[in-house]
């Protein structure tokens, strides 16, 4: 069969575990999030908007989110018309299109404020280890954004 190549076996992987874990993640909170008929990738855009201090323009939110307005536009519009936010052109800039909550998309914060709670018990971490996978997965993530800016190896 030939020469073996121990760094290809599945199991001494990193990117398989990330992959699998984003995939539970996403069906943990596709359950959690049921109830109130939310996307996990709407969740998060609320949770984006519900942080901002007034409005966010679609751009600020992309980039949040780290999403291209191709994929981010159709989520703002359904969230639109569900009545959990509103966008209007920027007074200042009619380029920009902002993005702010409603009174239901506030209404709807105190309705999953629990879910941090229900993810985190599903995922069984004490707070120490949740804080510490969070503050390594930003790391992984910042270092993978310099690599991409630069073309160059990731920061260490």
């Amino acid at each position: 069969m030939g020469p073996t190549y121990p760094q290809l076996d599945l199991d001494r992987q990193l990117c398989f575990p990330l992959y699998a874990a984003a995939r539970s993640v996403g069906r943990v909170y596709a359950d959690l999030l049921d109830d109130v008929g939310l996307t996990y990738p709407q969740y998060l855009a609320m949770l984006a908007l519900w942080s901002a201090d007034g409005a966010l323009s679609v751009g600020e939110l992309g980039d949040r989110l780290q999403l291209d307005s191709g994929t981010l536009t159709p989520l703002l519009k359904r969230l639109e018309a569900a009545g959990h936010l509103g966008r209007r052109r920027d007074p200042a800039d009619e380029r920009r299109v902002l993005v702010s909550v409603t009174a239901a998309g506030a209404r709807l914060r105190d309705r999953v404020s629990d879910v941090p709670v229900q993810f985190g018990a599903c995922v069984g971490l004490d707070a120490a280890e949740a804080v510490a996978l969070r503050d390594l997965l930003a790391k992984v993530m910042a270092n993978l954004d310099a690599r991409e800016g630069t073309g160059g190896p990731a920061v260490r």
